[in-house]
């Protein structure tokens, strides 16, 4: 009697390297994703997870090693050769026409036509068809830039299985979505899952990747070093040991704060009764040497705009901010900087924090050019250099050349960038959204490390963050948003439970205690 006959892979890589110039960005990556399940790719920042996504998409070719799907050796020199072969990716930066209606999105690559012309009837059709596989029951007239990022996800999740995608790669598909919205996208895949598909899921959450995924794979330093592995048979520890090449001591979350003491002295940056063009009513806020301050909310609650309002990229209508106890309305974060002593490290690094297509001395010492420029303003690329260098290699930054193309560096390392900026700087006050949105767990905790010596410094700070844990972890006191209004104001207890409790009892608008600053 005859074997059964195991079908192969839908998608497999063998010793797959790629270098630039001489960078080895992988240097020997294998893994195997099967048909009817959803694989975990992990990695730290820097680690080649990009760039392997990029190798199997048709963006770059591998030096070295073996590509396949269903058996078959592919040699991809183009995007399009990738899709036609049954593969569709979802990256974590939307990827939508935003003046293009869902429909014409959905087959851009491909429309229906009808005596060689556009069949807009058939498109529609069509269109409902796709959307009601991810579970989206909206006009396929609407505008994609209209859309929530949860819905943009969905819609391009739709978009490649219209492509007929038989493998989907999903990168950090969750990084700008709320907790429920993920909830609602890990339905949609387990049900693709169920009905067949292939999924690569990347991502630096480890909560999601236990909670979602069949098997893991870990790559470190551009090589696999756990492949193919049942997510059973692993621990967080065991992930996170993979990932770094040493032991690191997790649980569920790391929250523990280390106090520092009381505020004293006038305040370096205070808010009083601010309101904003966004909606901002009566915000009180107060930001001290030495200390930081977390400002935590919902998605929508309005915590960036006002971090925006504060530097001079959204109107304040009325109130008062107060730099070192004199009133001040900064009309941009130029002024912000060179006036104030201000600082803000936005949450879209790639949009507002750094331009990709500029070296790294350049984005790292863009915010010190007055300085550097002299009588005559001429700044040279040696003095950039020279400038930014011990504050990048403080900061543990992964790069080729100073004169590297910020673009080409990891997410991580980007954002490790856009903190050099200011640091380099040497602002008073340091605003920070999201600090560790899209990075992986050492880079994590290398941010903490960092912002908290700032502190320790003398810097004010305050951090804007979506993930409560982070709150935690790194505050002095609390402000809690919703509505556009300061709903709790409490010291940080360093007690996760009683401190969710509270907070999230604050935003529904339940009764709980109210700790006010002393």
């Amino acid at each position: 009697m005859s074997a059964p006959v195991t079908a192969p892979p839908a998608l497999e890589a063998q010793a797959i390297r790629k270098a630039f110039g001489g960078t080895v960005a992988l240097g020997g990556v294998d893994f195997a994703l099967a048909r009817g399940s959803i694989h975990a790719l992990i990695g730290e920042n820097g680690a080649g997870k990009s760039t392997l996504i990029k190798v199997l998409t048709g963006v770059h070719r591998a030096d070295e090693g073996t590509v396949r799907t269903d058996g078959i050796v592919r040699h991809f020199s183009s995007t399009d050769e990738a899709i036609g072969a049954g593969i569709g990716a979802v990256f974590q930066e939307r990827n939508l026409l935003p003046h293009f209606s869902v429909a014409e999105n959905l087959f851009l690559h491909a429309p229906p036509r009808r005596y060689g012309f556009l069949d807009r009837g058939r498109l529609k059709r069509d269109a409902r068809v796709w959307l009601g596989r991810v579970g989206l029951d909206m006009s396929p007239d609407r505008m994609a830039g209209t859309l929530t990022p949860a819905q943009g996800q969905l819609v391009e999740i739709a978009r490649a299985l219209a492509l007929q995608a038989r493998v989907l790669l999903l990168d950090e598909p969750t990084a700008s979505i709320t907790e429920r919205e993920a909830t609602v996208l890990f339905e949609r895949l387990r049900e693709l899952r169920d009905e067949g598909g292939a999924l690569l899921f990347v991502s630096h959450k480890l909560d999601e990747v236990f909670a979602l995924c069949d098997r893991i794979t870990v790559i470190r330093d551009g090589r696999t070093v756990l492949s193919n592995i049942e997510r059973t048979a692993l621990t967080r520890g065991d992930v996170v040991t993979a990932m770094v090449g040493r032991t690191i001591t997790v649980g569920e979350r790391r929250t523990e704060h280390a106090a520092t003491p009381a505020a004293t002295g006038s305040p370096r940056l205070a808010l009083r009764g601010v309101e904003t063009s966004w909606g901002h009513r009566g915000i009180d806020l107060t930001l001290h040497a030495g200390r930081i301050v977390g400002l935590y909310g919902l998605v929508g609650a309005g915590r960036t705009e006002l971090a925006r309002a504060i530097i001079g990229l959204e109107t304040v209508t009325s109130g008062v901010i107060l730099a070192e106890g004199r009133p001040i309305r900064p009309r941009s974060p130029r002024a912000a900087l060179l006036a104030h002593r201000i600082g803000y490290v936005s949450e879209d690094r790639k949009g507002e924090g750094l331009i990709l297509s500029h070296p790294i001395r350049h984005n790292a010492g863009i915010a010190i050019w007055p300085r550097l420029g002299g009588r005559l303003g001429l700044v040279t690329p040696s003095g950039e250099r020279r400038a930014v260098s011990p504050v990048i290699d403080g900061l543990a930054v992964k790069y080729a050349s100073l004169d590297q193309d910020v673009g080409e560096l990891s997410g991580g390392n980007q954002q490790k960038i856009s903190l050099a900026k200011w640091m380099a700087s040497d602002v008073d006050v340091l605003i920070i959204d999201e600090p560790s949105v899209g990075v992986d767990v050492r880079t994590k905790e290398e941010m903490y490390g960092v912002i908290e010596a700032l502190a320790a410094r003398g810097k004010a700070i305050l951090v804007i963050s979506s993930d409560l844990a982070e709150i935690v972890r790194l505050s002095d006191d609390i402000l809690v948003m919703a509505s556009r209004r300061i709903v709790s104001s409490l010291p940080n207890t360093g007690s996760y439970q009683v401190l969710s409790e509270t907070i999230m009892h604050a935003i529904v608008g339940a009764e709980a205690p109210l700790h006010e600053e002393g």
